[in-house]
């Protein structure tokens, strides 16, 4: 993935001369060579910054680092461009960031009085930074996040606020209709059978196909069908630039006829039906030896109807939130916790496989919650005082109110069940997917979807059940993660998570995918490197979810709320007395 700094908008003139324009490609990704899910646009403004000049205001820039995954090293991703004379900038240049809901995005904005034209930073004076997660932006309510500038001793460094906006070309697509008059015929029996080839150009002036029309027989008169193609594929978001459009007769050789071709722009298209869209189809061949060539017919757009995508990032800024519920086994085959080889070892200077997954997922999801208030139950535990066994227990010894503030007091909340309950068995997850799957039939509208995590040592025992609790599941606003710690076969597991042969249970299928399966050992990193393998396996679990979300809401047909309206700070008008 290639983060692009790149500024949009126009520059304040003045005050960012010894600044170039500061477009530079963040560090490559090994993770996410994937091509991004969407692009966020950052746009960085602050209140009340730290006055570091004498007589006159700071004159403020901001700097944004990213950080790789594996060595946690901040990378210079981009500076805005300076404002003279302000403590309260609003910064015209973006950041304009690749997008992954699955990925934990570090970010860090330091903010700098830019005292002389150097581009070093070092010799301007630093007014203060701030630390957050591109999830946490996207999340805050409006995808708009406030925070404290800290990092300088003492003092009240004011505050930033950063708004994230998705680009809106990711996402359009257009629906296009075209016809021809008067094509040449190239049939020696009949009409001509033509048909039309789209390519944009690319960057180095070469072309590429993204479309072809089906082919209308026997006629110089053709009306093709309505096609639809999203804009990034039409033209990558760039409206102005050149589309070429073939025109071909086609032989059942393989060997079309070129009849002509024409160009245009999604700018020239987006005009619609009209004059402007009536393009003469021209052969550069005929027109060069033919003094009378007028042209080779011309093809008419009939209509373009631009329709856009709703996008997970849709819902999450129109306020729906995402519960976490964590499940954790606690069935004897895990083997006694006070033994170095027990899954549910606690070892003192490092986490346990249930730590490592636990924290992994849940730190990326926890930013889309509000509340932070996460359910955590246990499952195959002997309970005290009187040794009952439980298959959905509160971690935190609380049934009626078994929510842990934050990821932090979820693993406080299974160190101390680990020791105070006994394990036992068998291994039955219906009861805590039916557990979640209650709270999930109570909001169907849209406004929550909810996230379950199991984290299991294996062998599943009550597998019809489970499998119609996932089949039930599936017509409600969840999804469910299983991650397998230990070295057992997880052949059942991959029968749950549905991605070969779709879950069934007495002849009914689930409506949608829900389950995600991974085993945690497929991730252990050799060289002891945890960070890495964490993003990883945090990556490989929750890229379905977004999809999963999006399919519960198009199947409901539910549209996502608009988004808050952008917040304006109130201005105190002083009253003077007479």
């Amino acid at each position: 993935m290639f983060g692009l700094g790149k500024p949009t908008g126009q520059e304040k003139a003045g005050g960012s001369g010894g600044f170039p324009n500061m477009a530079c490609v963040g560090d490559f990704n090994v993770l996410s060579s994937s091509i991004p899910a969407t692009k966020v646009e950052l746009s960085v403004s602050c209140r009340n910054l730290l006055d570091r000049d004498t007589f006159s205001k700071s004159d403020p820039i901001c700097v944004l680092y990213t950080q790789a995954i594996g060595n946690k090293e901040w990378r210079e991703f981009g500076r805005t461009e300076v404002i003279d004379n302000t403590l309260n900038p609003d910064f015209v240049r973006k950041f304009i960031m690749d997008y992954f809901f699955e990925e934990r995005e570090n970010l860090r904005f330091d903010f700098y009085d830019v005292d002389s034209k150097s581009p070093n930073l070092s010799k301007h004076d630093f007014l203060g930074q701030m630390f957050c997660t591109l999830g946490e932006i996207v999340g805050s309510q409006g995808s708009r996040l406030e925070k404290s500038i800290v990092g300088i001793p003492g003092k009240k460094c004011g505050t930033v606020i950063v708004t994230a906006e998705e680009l809106g070309c990711c996402r359009d697509s257009v629906l296009m209709q075209f016809c021809a008059n008067k094509l040449d015929k190239k049939d020696f029996f009949g009409k001509s059978d033509p048909f039309l080839v789209f390519h944009r150009s690319n960057e180095d002036g070469s072309f590429t196909i993204c479309h072809k029309t089906e082919v209308v027989k026997n006629t110089l008169n053709p009306v093709w069908q309505a096609f639809k193609i999203s804009v990034r594929a039409l033209c990558n978001g760039d409206y102005d630039r050149t589309i070429k459009v073939e025109v071909y007769d086609w032989d059942r050789d393989g060997s079309h006829d070129f009849i002509g071709e024409f160009t245009t722009s999604y700018r020239e298209l987006s005009r619609g039906q009209s004059q402007f869209n009536v393009y003469e189809v021209i052969n550069p061949k005929k027109k060069g030896k033919k003094k009378k060539y007028v042209n080779s017919g011309t093809v008419t757009l009939l209509s373009f109807l631009i329709e856009t995508e709703v996008s997970f990032l849709d819902y999450i800024k129109g306020g729906t939130q995402i519960n976490f519920t964590v499940a954790i086994d606690f069935t004897a085959s895990n083997g006694n916790p006070s033994q170095p080889t027990s899954l549910h070892y606690m070892n003192p200077y490092q986490l346990n496989a249930y730590g490592m997954a636990l924290k992994a997922v849940g730190e990326i999801i926890q930013d889309y919650d509000s509340d932070k208030m996460f359910p955590a139950l246990g499952f195959g535990a002997r309970l005290p005082p009187d040794g009952r066994v439980s298959h959905e227990f509160a971690l935190n010894g609380n049934p009626q109110n078994p929510y842990c503030h934050g990821i932090d007091g979820v693993m406080e909340a299974y160190y101390r069940s680990l020791k105070s309950v006994q394990l036992y068995g068998p291994t039955n997850f219906a009861p805590v997917i039916n557990h979640v799957a209650r709270y999930a039939a109570s909001v169907k509208d849209g406004s929550q979807y909810f996230v379950l995590l199991i984290i299991t040592d294996g062998v599943i025992s009550d597998m019809a059940q489970t499998k119609e609790s996932i089949v039930n599941a599936s017509k409600l606003p969840m999804s469910i993660i299983i991650v397998g710690v230990g070295p057992a076969e997880f052949d059942a597991m991959e029968e749950l998570d549905g991605d070969v042969v779709r879950i069934s249970s007495r002849g009914k299928f689930a409506e949608r995918d829900i389950v995600q399966f991974v085993p945690f050992r497929d991730y252990i990193d050799r060289s002891g490197n945890h960070v890495l393998s964490m993003a990883r396996l945090a990556k490989d679990v929750l890229a379905e979810i977004p999809e999963q979300f999006l399919s519960y809401m198009r199947v409901r047909g539910i549209k996502p709320s608009p988004a808050p309206p952008p917040y304006t700070p109130p201005i105190h008008v002083l009253q003077t007395q007479i």
